[in-house]
């Protein structure tokens, strides 16, 4: 909710007469622009600080409170000597790569991996196996890589909606049991979870058996690439947690509000995005790092990386 009351103020007028605190018609007069202006509900406080010195000639800094109960939210503003303006500057280090700083925060060491293991493109997606629209997503990432499959890598992470997708966290844990022990069972159990996930749902089908059905096919993935079965049944068994908490975790640093979430070299993609517009996502990547992108007529293997 106070999300939309934090935008950045382009300008706004006030009257009154500059002082080392703002008189309070003043203050009065600030706390009206800035309701108004970033419509902000009257059951939330607004408190005007004291001003200070600041690196703008002709400008003083000024710090705004809102509040809501325990919640608080400082907007900094610059208010001109003859408070007659209030303006709010955002500061940009242009020294830093924003898309890099995301790509930091994302493990993805030991993930399984689809396309070219050191390629400059890396796409990482957070899925849930229960979203529909992360099985149309799949679907449009699996046919991507039929063309640019030597020129990027895809990594998926887990992000379940708990709350309306019931067996998806299961899928979740399921998967990161294969993924630690395959590469090629973990993408063979994602295609066939994403191409099937109406029927594991079933009609009225209880949870319970929702689950067993999900576990079935993990470990027919697992006999398919003939893992370890012990290791794998006893994992699937215990459900251990612990790498999917840390994906969601992850995730909801990174802003992830729902599936799929994409990130392309640190951008950003929300939804099932058309295979024309994914493609010219990574078209951009591509040329961002000096490396040009595929001719449409030549299909390049979507390669697996494996353990």
């Amino acid at each position: 909710m106070l999300r939309r009351l934090f935008i950045a103020l382009s300008l706004l007028a006030v009257g009154c007469h500059a002082q080392s605190a703002p008189p309070a018609n003043l203050n009065l007069r600030i706390e009206q622009q800035v309701r108004s202006t970033l419509q902000v509900p009257p059951y939330v406080k607004i408190a005007v600080g004291q001003r200070g010195p600041s690196e703008f000639t002709g400008y003083d800094n000024l710090k705004v409170t809102l509040s809501l109960g325990q919640k608080t939210k400082d907007l900094d503003f610059l208010i001109s000597k003859d408070n007659k303006t209030l303006m709010s500057v955002s500061k940009i280090d242009l020294t830093k790569d924003p898309y890099a700083d995301i790509m930091n925060k994302i493990d993805i060491k030991g993930r399984p991996f689809r396309g070219a293991k050191d390629a400059k493109v890396v796409v990482v997606v957070y899925d849930d196996f229960e979203c529909p629209f992360c099985s149309r997503m799949h679907e449009t990432i699996v046919d991507t890589l039929k063309t640019y499959g030597d020129r990027i890598k895809v990594v998926y992470k887990d992000f379940p909606l708990f709350e309306i997708h019931p067996w998806a966290g299961h899928a979740a844990v399921d998967s990161e049991c294969l993924a630690n022990l395959s590469s090629g069972a973990f993408w063979d159990f994602a295609d066939y979870v994403h191409s099937n996930d109406s029927a594991i749902s079933g009609k009225g089908r209880p949870l319970g058996v929702q689950e067993a059905e999900v576990d079935r096919i993990a470990t027919q993935m697992g006999q398919r690439h003939s893992v370890d079965m012990t290791k794998l049944t006893a994992c699937i068994k215990e459900q251990p947690h612990a790498q999917l908490d840390a994906s969601v975790k992850e995730a909801e640093s990174l802003g992830v509000q729902a599936t799929p979430s994409i990130f392309v070299n640190g951008m950003k993609l929300d939804g099932a995005v058309s295979e024309d517009a994914f493609k010219a996502v990574l078209d951009q990547a591509l040329a961002d790092v000096g490396e040009q992108a595929p001719a449409a007529s030549t299909p390049a293997a979507a390669n697996s990386g494996s353990k």
